[in-house]
């Protein structure tokens, strides 16, 4: 049925609003459909268009000559534009149709074209994304999904369990759109997601990823992950995770394992932190159930950093994330348990310590280090301790001074007819404070030019300008580590 209900047209690209048009002007019916419908009501920009006809993918070819183009055996056709935008590259265009037998809970045995908008949106998953505009951009509404919208409601179109044996992931899709939305999920929908959450298995890898990343990086992850466990999905797509659940931990945690790596995640997400930081957050102590020792606030869990960084990299190839964020994501999960005693520590271990863990992963690492601490129910999220070893870090990467730096070295003075000895050390200093006053000058034709001007000056005043500027060195490098002082509050 259609609602009194209007979207504003300068809210639909031109382009779009083209391609509608030329559809009926050629006499077809077209409409707007599904998610970009969704998201208009919304006030959302929507990330891609849909358009659904009655025309034959073959009338679609003939309305679109140069641009259209169909590979697959849906009904889908692609139109393509000229836009730079990527969401306007490809305009899809599907003809109405049903889809009947389902046998893989994945894909449809049988698609039939049908003749009517009504029996199109009836095979959609959510009622939320079973809308349609016609080209009066008016709303039509078969499912009540502008109710269930207004309402803040996700329900499957008809019957829930029978939507989930069409396509399996809409079970995950479900609880994303969720948690995206901040909606809640109709309770014959949710429990339709327990009854049918072992169809989850017949889903690619890929897919259900793909739907997890979703979820992780929405503001609502922690919501997303406990639908997850509490509908049966999580023990199903990730069992190491739910392993957690209920294991107890030692005195340094108020919370269980489960509970501590999500409080974790947590933390990320307030923090807006991208994807990688927010997988290490909920796997960093995924490895914990396989090594807990006993029980009671004495209990251990040595080299759980070791174990969960090896079943962090398992899971993630299972699902086929990129090598790159794998390797990133498990290189942080093996060395969070970083530790340094900070009252004896010594430049040089401070210096291992980078080497070891990676100077590009520092940053990461102090970050994961503060959810670690907030997941374990600590207020402070960056004690004295971690600012101070934040503070030593920076300090042994200053990089000192030295002469080294110039363009101009020792043996081009000796070159000049300057004898090995002091002299040659004095000039370096000038220079090297003269550079530092003006770093522009440190290029080879003006330090030789300088060198040649200071050569003939005595030794008293070459000392004397040399111990000006090697306490002006001083002084620089001395404000430099008060400052990185005053940056970490060290008293």
């Amino acid at each position: 049925m259609s609602k009194i209900l209007r979207v504003n047209k300068n809210k639909i690209p031109s382009i779009v609003l083209s391609i509608l048009k030329k559809i009926i002007d050629n006499g077809y019916e077209a409409y707007l459909v599904g998610g970009c419908v969704r998201d208009l009501l919304l006030n959302k920009i929507p990330k891609d268009w849909d358009i659904t006809t009655n025309a034959l993918p073959q009338d679609i070819l003939r309305i679109f000559p140069e641009q259209a183009f169909y590979e697959n055996r849906f009904g889908t056709v692609g139109i393509k534009t000229d836009s730079e935008d990527d969401s306007l590259k490809v305009i899809e265009v599907t003809t109405f149709r049903m889809e009947e037998k389902y046998s893989d809970f994945r894909r449809p045995d049988i698609v039939k074209f049908v003749s009517t908008l009504k029996d199109d949106l009836k095979r959609r998953d959510f009622t939320i994304n079973a809308l349609a505009l016609n080209n009066d951009l008016e709303l039509i509404d078969h499912f009540n999904g502008l109710q269930d919208l207004q309402s803040k409601i996700i329900k499957t179109v008809g019957d829930p369990e029978e939507r989930f044996r069409e396509d399996a992931l809409r079970l995950i899709r479900a609880i994303r759109f969720s948690c995206e939305l901040d909606f809640t999920i109709d309770k014959q929908t949710l429990e339709a997601i327990s009854k049918c959450a072992n169809f989850i298995q017949y889903i690619a890898y890929e897919r259900i990823r793909d739907e997890f990343n979703k979820i992780i990086m929405s503001n609502q992850a922690i919501k997303g992950i406990e639908l997850l466990r509490e509908t049966n999905l999580l023990i199903e797509i990730l069992p190491e995770l739910y392993q957690g659940y209920k294991v107890s931990q030692n005195k340094h945690h108020i919370y269980d394992v489960y509970t501590h790596n999500l409080k974790s995640c947590e933390y990320a997400v307030q923090k807006k932190w991208p994807l990688h930081l927010r997988l290490a957050a909920l796997f960093h102590d995924i490895g914990k159930p396989m090594t807990k020792q006993g029980e009671g606030p004495e209990c251990t869990f040595y080299n759980h950093e070791i174990v969960g960084a090896k079943i962090t990299k398992k899971l993630m190839e299972r699902f086929r994330y990129d090598k790159n964020l794998i390797k990133k994501v498990s290189h942080l999960v093996r060395h969070h348990m970083f530790y340094l005693e900070i009252d004896k520590v010594t430049p040089a271990a401070v210096r291992r310590f980078i080497r070891r863990v990676g100077d590009e992963n520092l940053d990461d690492l102090f970050k994961l280090r503060e959810a670690d601490r907030i997941g374990s129910g600590v207020p402070k999220a960056v004690p004295y301790r971690l600012r101070y070893l934040k503070f030593l870090v920076e300090k042994v990467k200053l990089e000192p001074i030295k002469p080294t730096l110039l363009k101009l070295k020792g043996q081009d003075l000796l070159n000049l007819g300057i004898p090995q000895g002091p002299k040659i050390g004095w000039i370096l200093k000038i220079l090297l404070e003269e550079v530092i006053d003006n770093p522009q000058n440190n290029n080879f034709e003006f330090l030789y030019q300088r060198a040649k001007e200071l050569k003939d000056l005595d030794d008293t005043t070459l000392k004397s300008l040399a111990e000006k500027g090697e306490e002006k060195i001083e002084a620089i490098e001395e404000q430099a580590e008060e400052n990185l002082k005053k940056k970490y509050w060290v008293k």
